[in-house]
């Protein structure tokens, strides 16, 4: 690949451990740990992506001459749509009903999180045209694959928008978020909120404790093996209610425990010594990302609690800029996590499926914005504090 005069190469690890950790990092940056070598390894060692998970690593690097990396991206062929949050089950459906095969794709994501952030990881001091070559690198490596299509999901707005400049069809979704306005303390924060909803979650607050249940928030050296075979109980507790099989192994939190230590936060509810509930958090650069929740029991607002409140306690105690619960939740407004658009960007082979699937988003986006605008009027906030 040629960029102003030089020579570029374009290479394919079939796994990180191929990869030098420090050159992986030095692309992705320290803001977001879902991205760093030590977590999208953890996938890999511990069997949870690979094999026959469904997720094949085909991670996309992007050398200078002189042989350094300057660009990558997480990038996997897949033979499923699962684990994705981004959904395309119905276009999978119609290109096999119309004679295609949908199957294998390739997905460049972080695996079983649907955390925003950047997808074309690129070095602070990488050529101006990398981003660009490293997009092209990702079209062309596709094209001679023979996959259907490429899907990058969660990413930045200013990659979707390069990316549809590049031709990818655009599609947005939403999530909540809690932002910090330089609150000091919890009452604080519902000092902003309307006199009724400040009362509903002081109420929640106190009932969530009722049942003599214990929460403590947990990170680095605090959280030992006891911790993690407590929460991996609830984690697959929950995974079969809601997808019938987990993707994460027990040893992906072993690894994950030992490799980001210090910036996972572990929330856990124990009731007579024993555990009862967890959920469990990534820390940022400024944010806090929620990622799973478990419980063996049904305990009136214990989820809101040790979900959202000792997030939002943890954030401000620490001086984090936001929140980020995860996918999905509408009852999340009402606890201050506002609607916020995510982004995914998709190249589709053949043309015609392209054009159908981009009529779709195109009625799609303006839905999704509508919605997001009725969900803002759910706000919490008292009406002074939205007003623009």
């Amino acid at each position: 690949m040629d960029g102003t005069g030089e020579t570029f190469t374009l290479t394919i690890a079939p796994k990180l451990a191929a990869v030098e950790a420090t050159a992986w990092d030095a692309c992705a940056g320290n803001d977001n740990p879902f991205l760093s070598y030590a977590f999208l390894s953890a996938l890999e060692d511990s069997g949870s992506v690979g094999g026959r998970t469904g997720w094949r690593p085909q991670h996309l690097l992007l050398s200078d001459p002189a042989g350094r990396l300057v660009a990558c991206a997480p990038l996997y062929l897949k033979n499923q749509s699962y684990g994705e949050y981004v959904f395309d089950h119905g276009w999978a459906s119609a290109y096999e009903n119309a004679g295609g095969r949908y199957y294998p794709k390739m997905q460049c994501a972080v695996p079983f999180t649907p955390v925003p952030g950047r997808r074309l990881l690129i070095h602070p001091e990488a050529p101006a045209e990398a981003e660009s070559l490293l997009i092209e690198g990702m079209v062309s490596f596709a094209r001679q694959s023979g996959v259907s299509s490429l899907h990058v999901t969660f990413l930045t707005k200013p990659e979707w928008e390069k990316l549809g400049a590049a031709g990818f069809l655009q599609r947005i979704g939403q999530q909540f978020h809690w932002l910090n306005e330089g609150y000091k303390s919890f009452d604080d924060f519902l000092g902003a909120l309307n006199s009724r909803k400040r009362k509903s979650i002081r109420k929640e607050r106190r009932e969530a404790v009722e049942h003599g249940i214990e929460i403590r928030t947990l990170s680095g050296a605090e959280i030992t093996r006891r911790h993690w075979d407590a929460f991996y109980d609830f984690y697959l507790s929950t995974s079969d209610r809601k997808w019938g099989s987990a993707y994460l192994n027990r040893s992906f939190f072993d690894l994950l425990g030992e490799r980001l230590g210090d910036k996972v936060v572990l929330v856990m509810g124990e009731r007579n010594g024993t555990p009862v509930c967890g959920a469990l958090n990534l820390r940022g650069a400024d944010t806090l990302y929620g990622r799973n929740w478990g419980a063996l029991g049904d305990f009136k607002f214990l989820h809101f609690e040790a979900c959202y409140y000792r997030a939002i306690d943890y954030a401000i105690e620490h001086g984090l800029a936001r929140v980020e619960a995860g996918a999905q939740g509408t009852h999340k407004i009402q606890r201050g996590y506002l609607p916020a658009e995510t982004y995914s960007a998709h190249w589709i082979r053949e043309r015609p499926f392209a054009e159908a699937i981009e009529r779709f988003l195109v009625q799609e986006r303006a839905s999704i914005r509508h919605q997001m605008a009725e969900l803002a009027t759910l706000s919490p906030f008292r009406q002074e504090e939205t007003a623009e």
